[in-house]
C-alpha cells in the first residue's frame, strides 16, 4: 500500500501534455533538429510534453514551438528581426488575433502572441500566452533564434525604406 500511495505522489506532480496540432510538414528532418537543439529552459520556464510530432513547450500554461507549419508568403503582416549576439537574425512575422493565419491553439485562454518565422523552410511558429509574459513576448524569440537557425533563410524581411 505504501508503494501505491507513494506512486500516486509521484504521478500528481506531473503535468499532462501541452495539446498540439502537428505542422503540415513536421516530417520534415530539420524539425527534428530543431526541436532538439530548443533550450530545456526558455524563460525560466521548464519543458513539458506535447501531443505531436515537431513540438515543444514550456510552462503552464505552455509557450509553444511548432516547426514545419506552412511557410508565410509575401505579406504586409508586421515583421520582427531578431539579431542575435553573434551579428545573426531570424525575421519573424506576428500574427494579430483577428489573423486568419493564427492558429486554433493560440486562440484559446486570455490571449496571446504568436509568431511565424519568415522565409524560413520548415517554417517555426511560436505562441506565447499573456500570462507568461513579464517583460517583451519577443524574448523567447531571442532564446530560440539558435535553434531556429537551423532552418535556412530562403528570403528576408523587406521595409519601406528597402525598396527603391
Amino acid at each position: 500500500m505504501t508503494a501505491a500511495v507513494a506512486t500516486g505522489i509521484v504521478l500528481a506532480g506531473c503535468s499532462s501534455p501541452a495539446d498540439l496540432p502537428p505542422g503540415e510538414l513536421a516530417a520534415d528532418p530539420t524539425c527534428a533538429r530543431i526541436i532538439m537543439a530548443t533550450p530545456d529552459s526558455l524563460g525560466g520556464l521548464e519543458r513539458r510534453s506535447t501531443t505531436a510530432q515537431a513540438t515543444t513547450a514550456w510552462g503552464d500554461p505552455a509557450v509553444t514551438v511548432r516547426c514545419g507549419v506552412t511557410p508565410p508568403g509575401p505579406t504586409t503582416d508586421r515583421c520582427l528581426n531578431v539579431e542575435n549576439a553573434d551579428g545573426t537574425f531570424v525575421d519573424w512575422i506576428a500574427l494579430e488575433g483577428d489573423d486568419p493565419d493564427l492558429p486554433e491553439h493560440a486562440r484559446q485562454g486570455q490571449g496571446s502572441w504568436s509568431f511565424v518565422t519568415y522565409g524560413r523552410e520548415p517554417a517555426v511558429e511560436v505562441v506565447v500566452p499573456v500570462e507568461q509574459v513579464s517583460g517583451q513576448p519577443t524574448a523567447f524569440l531571442v532564446d530560440l533564434a539558435e535553434a531556429v537557425e537551423l532552418s535556412t533563410a530562403e528570403r528576408f524581411c523587406v521595409g519601406a525604406t528597402d525598396i527603391s
